[in-house]
């Protein structure tokens, strides 16, 4: 086999990466709300990219790997610190302290560059609405990112509980 070629790469499939930070605010913990309702819309902030690595990333897609049945994810946005005033864990459509990320500028269009050793000032996040009363919790966000030319996937740890009251 040539030097500098894995399996992951003959098979067109990224490996695994390990460039982002896993200790990060979401990682600590699970946000939720106790009192949703079916039909909502939530705003899920994934974990702020933070390249711990020596060399530049270019983030290409974000997804949140487990959701359960009951929540559905409309959409996936990324956006400025600056513009939302800091970090929005979560945040429900309508609500006056909800960011109005449709009229802020969505950077998801376009890769993402983190510089090395720094945290990114964008961040990404799910939109997603309640169809049904959910089962369990929605985990594990998955980063797939470029470094110096080869595509790599990380999963973080993070986790949100809505839970719908009667």
């Amino acid at each position: 086999m040539l030097a500098g070629c894995s399996p992951a790469q003959e098979g067109g499939r990224a490996a695994a990466g390990s460039a982002l930070a896993t200790d990060g605010t979401q990682s600590s913990g699970t946000v939720g709300n106790e009192h949703a309702r079916v039909g909502e819309i939530w705003y899920f902030a994934l974990p702020v990219p933070y390249n711990t690595s020596s060399k530049p990333i270019e983030i290409k897609d974000v997804s949140v790997e487990h959701i359960p049945s009951g929540i559905r994810v409309l959409e996936y946005g990324a956006y400025d610190l600056n513009d939302t005033e800091g970090l929005p864990l979560l945040a429900k459509e309508g609500e006056p302290y909800t960011p109005k990320f449709a009229k802020l500028k969505n950077y998801a269009t376009q890769p993402v560059r983190v510089a090395a050793g720094k945290e990114s000032n964008i961040f990404y996040l799910a939109k997603m609405k309640i169809t049904a009363p959910p089962k369990e919790t929605a985990r594990e966000c998955r980063f797939a990112y470029e470094q110096s030319g080869q595509t790599y996937t990380q999963t973080l740890d993070c986790e949100l509980e809505l839970k719908v009251s009667g």
